[in-house]
């Protein structure tokens, strides 16, 4: 169970980004341009909204709380909130916007990813909750932009 964890927690993001990859090669031409705008948009502004939710909420992680090694080595850093879960949620938001079958695919890849995390011990769920959160609230925004760009 711990090697299904480790592999979870460590490498199951390249999963998401390598479906993401084939998606988007799949894409027709006019759909790739657009898909590729947006997820201009939405990667960047997740990144720097978990950077300031990080400086405004600290989260010690579970191990450093707990006083125990966790099952990955980590550094003791704030762990809020997840990387790994941001960029898996953050390009699960992207696709889902033009691929709900594969965007759904990449959700259940984000949670697993952040169930992983928790699992390992180097995460608690609020960590996985916030990044989720932050990746919905970067790709909302950028979807009402591109909405109002495309109404107008």
């Amino acid at each position: 169970m711990d090697t299904l964890i480790i592999f979870g927690a460590k490498y199951l993001y390249l999963l998401s980004l390598a479906a993401a990859a084939i998606f988007f090669l799949r894409a027709p031409k006019d759909a790739r341009k657009e898909l590729f705008l947006y997820a201009l948009v939405v990667l960047p502004a997740a990144y720097v909204l978990a950077k300031i939710a990080g400086f405004l909420y600290y989260d010690p992680r579970p191990f450093v709380e707990g006083g125990f090694a966790p099952l990955i080595p980590h550094t003791a850093d704030n762990g809020f909130p997840s990387d790994h879960t941001l960029l898996t949620s953050a390009v699960a938001a992207v696709v889902t916007r033009f691929g709900r079958k594969t965007g759904a695919f990449l959700w259940v890849v984000a949670v697993l990813v952040g169930a992983s995390r928790v699992a390992a011990d180097i995460h608690h769920p609020v960590d996985i909750a916030g990044s989720i959160a932050i990746s919905l609230l970067a790709a909302a925004a950028a979807s009402y932009f591109f909405n109002k760009k495309a109404s107008a």
